[in-house]
């Protein structure tokens, strides 16, 4: 027809790619990304953050406040608008074992440093490592792990801003303590279900940005 306009055709969004789910990110870094549009690329924050935590946690993780205290809450201004990109770059696989990197190394650090014993760190991080291999594990299948359970264990930056808040009040081996326990009975229960559900991957798990939308 003469005078018709041609419009530009809508572009459809670019499914999020395993790398997204491996995150692990809490309710806090999803709130970030939702707002910052998931037009970030994620890898330079992330490293950013990684910088910025190894340079806190060196400054000083004893005293009243220690620097390193401070960290979970930069590396979440910096990692967390980000969570809401796609992750479908090739150089994105990166993001999920910076982030393990940066959330391990800090319970680690943290917790030799304010007097933790050393089995109960090991567990901590056992537990949590336990979580993110079956997550791993699950996007090679194409599944999804479910929502809730990612919220209810908090995220990378829910648990180290609990660890940093324990270890302000002198907490931290109690803190280690409960998380541990509780993050074990959370991950391993939601595994089993999960699994026993699905038949060995033969199902298909909630996928997680379905329930977003």
């Amino acid at each position: 027809m003469r005078g018709a306009v041609n419009l530009p055709a809508r572009r459809a969004p670019v499914p999020p790619g395993p790398a997204r789910t491996c995150r692990d990110d809490g309710p806090l870094s999803a709130a970030l990304g939702r707002l910052a549009g998931g037009t970030l690329p994620p890898l330079p924050g992330v490293v950013l953050a990684a910088a910025a935590a190894c340079g806190l946690t060196a400054a000083g993780t004893t005293g009243a406040p220690a620097p390193a205290l401070c960290a979970p809450a930069v590396v979440l201004l910096l990692a967390g608008p980000a969570s809401a990109h796609p992750h479908t770059g090739p150089m994105d696989r990166l993001v999920p074992p910076i982030i393990r990197g940066i959330e391990y190394g800090y319970l680690a650090v943290l917790g030799f440093a304010q007097g933790v014993s050393a089995p109960l760190v090991y567990v901590l991080i056992a537990v949590l490592a336990f979580h993110h291999h079956d997550t791993v594990y699950r996007s090679r299948l194409g599944l999804r792990p479910q929502a809730w359970a990612l919220r209810a264990g908090l995220g990378w930056e829910g648990r180290m801003l609990l660890a940093a808040l324990a270890g302000l009040c002198g907490l931290l081996p109690f803190a280690y303590a409960a998380l541990a326990a509780y993050l074990g009975v959370l991950f391993a229960g939601e595994g089993v279900t999960a699994w026993a559900r699905t038949g060995h991957g033969s199902g298909v798990m909630v996928d997680l940005e379905e329930e977003e939308a």
